[in-house]
């Protein structure tokens, strides 16, 4: 497979601008040669008037025949082979290992959603069928199912080229759901992109989808993605990235004449807090666990623990030198572009300088190569951590706040400072955990997924893995990106009031010609209606 560098308009390449940008190899601190051409906005109107044509007839496609589509982009992907993975070596500096498994993870999450357009009942169809006879009025026949809602935008994301990129965890729902998708590619890794375009657009066409299901645009900066957020047939928007980002994106979808919802993840710093009993039990191997977990990936995901609270309890020392040891013998990282590494740096040092805040360790365990991460570690008293907000921010990175109690009063003072978060880890004994059930309802409130006794990094693609979480972390905690519950983010309600059976959608059909389970008059079934 060779790199185009061209826009993907549907079935059709464009390369309309002489604005090019190459792809950077961080561990190299050097380009690649292929050029690639950002978008203008004629493209951009191109690529939408296309999808909104596209979504007439893809939207009206049956299920199974969308689920054959979501299992040959998966095969498309895979027929790439190790070219694909080399490519994604170089442009983001992720291990081989790391990128074999996230790969298999983009796979296992388009032959979920496949699996789940065929099983059909995720539509949530609700039948209410009619009676003429009741006084003192009549009741209609009403019927309800989940529909598409029009062309989807998604933002590929720099710190997971497969999974939350060009097939990941927006596309495959957006899809699955039955609505086209434009992908705004990440600059950090448009190769990758590029291959995984092409697997899309041969997987589109050996199933017969319409041209404009799918479509791929360039940009080197942030015009290509505030023109397609603001385009009139965008209907909703994908986003993983920073809070400024995904801010920036809200308000514009907010500002258009019909305002639209943004599925913005924009960070978190996953506090872990360990109790006293647990400490004294575990301080050692605690060390070594949650330093592993923050250094994950030159702490490049969304679930690195950024926050560690203990009190000043039996166990704390050697807890603090496992801890250290663990870290200080981290080896460095390649991080994902030069920007995330200086950016990196630059926040790691104003924590370090903040009044009252100590430098625990930082590894000197380095790399050769370029844009090394080393993963440190920063000590402040509870009392200084409540008193300054600043201190409460995510530093995207293999870094972490040790944050020392007097106790658990002043433990919960602190956690009840946190906003929201993807994730809040407790260390605790199950008896220990029961004698703080405040601790537990504030660490529940603020997180979207409540961990106990491990480590937040590592997350699982299943129907109850919850990856979202209360804003700051998300823009509406409702809604989840992993898992099969993430299609409902691209979908909305429609009923049917007294409509003829021969022109309802098969999942509302009397005859269930789909076998799916419904709820019919308040009883959930598969049988057939009969009135």
């Amino acid at each position: 497979m060779v790199i185009q560098g061209k826009n993907y308009i549907g079935y059709s390449l464009s390369a309309e601008s002489d604005r090019t940008f190459q792809a950077y190899v961080p561990s190299q601190d050097d380009f690649l040669p292929e050029k690639f051409h950002v978008a203008i906005s004629a493209e951009v109107e191109q690529t939408m008037r296309l999808a909104e044509k596209a979504f007439q007839e893809y939207a009206g496609i049956p299920a199974n025949r969308r689920a054959d589509f979501l299992i040959a982009i998966a095969e498309e992907i895979l027929a790439v082979g190790d070219q694909l993975l080399e490519r994604a070596s170089q442009e983001t500096g992720l291990p081989a290992g790391r990128l074999q498994g996230e790969r298999a993870r983009t796979i296992n999450q388009l032959t979920q959603f496949a699996d789940l357009l065929r099983e059909g009942s995720w539509v949530e169809a609700s039948i209410d069928t009619a009676l003429p006879d009741r006084q003192p009025a009549p009741k209609p026949d009403i019927r309800k199912m989940l529909v598409p809602i029009g062309p989807v935008v998604v933002f590929g994301s720099s710190n997971f080229p497969f999974a939350y990129s060009v097939a990941g965890v927006d596309v495959g729902p957006a899809l699955a759901a039955g609505n086209p998708v434009i992908v705004k590619a990440h600059a950090a890794h448009p190769g990758v992109s590029d291959f995984t375009a092409q697997a899309i657009v041969a997987a589109a066409r050996r199933t017969g989808m319409p041209e404009g299901v799918f479509s791929m645009l360039y940009d080197d900066g942030f015009e290509v993605g505030a023109t397609l957020v603001k385009h009139p047939a965008t209907a909703a928007v994908g986003f993983t990235g920073s809070f400024k980002g995904g801010m920036a994106l809200h308000k514009l979808a907010q500002e258009r004449e019909a305002p639209i919802p943004v599925f913005a993840e924009m960070g978190s710093v996953n506090p872990i807090v360990v109790l006293p009993e647990y400490l004294k039990d575990n301080a050692q191997e605690l060390g070594k666990t949650i330093a592993a977990s923050v250094s994950l990936g030159a702490g490049q995901f969304c679930t690195n623990p950024g926050l560690v609270f203990v009190t000043r309890s039996e166990g704390v020392d050697f807890f603090r030198e496992s801890y250290q040891i663990a870290i200080a013998e981290t080896v460095s990282a390649t991080m994902l572009t030069a920007g995330i590494c200086q950016n990196y740096y630059h926040l790691r040092d104003e924590v370090f300088g903040q009044n009252d805040v100590s430098e625990l360790v930082v590894s000197e365990n380095i790399n050769s190569g370029e844009n090394q991460a080393q993963a440190s570690v920063a000590e402040v008293s509870g009392a200084a951590f409540i008193s300054n907000p600043k201190l409460h921010e995510e530093v995207f990175g293999p870094f972490s706040l040790l944050v020392i109690c007097e106790n658990t009063d002043e433990l919960l003072n602190a956690i009840l400072h946190l906003k929201g978060q993807l994730t809040a880890t407790l260390m605790a004994e199950e008896a220990e955990a029961a004698s703080y059930p405040a601790l537990l309802r504030q660490l529940a409130k603020i997180s979207g997924r409540f961990i106990m006794n491990a480590v937040p990094t590592g997350v699982e693609v299943c129907p109850s893995m919850h990856h979202g979480g209360p804003f700051p972390a998300t823009v509406d905690s409702k809604f989840t990106s992993v898992g099969r519950h993430s299609i409902l983010r691209f979908v909305r309600p429609q009923s049917f009031q007294n409509w003829p059976d021969s022109l309802l959608p098969d999942e509302l059909k009397n005859d269930n010609p789909l076998g799916i389970h419904r709820l019919v008059n308040n009883v959930l079934t598969s049988e057939k209606v009969t009135q």
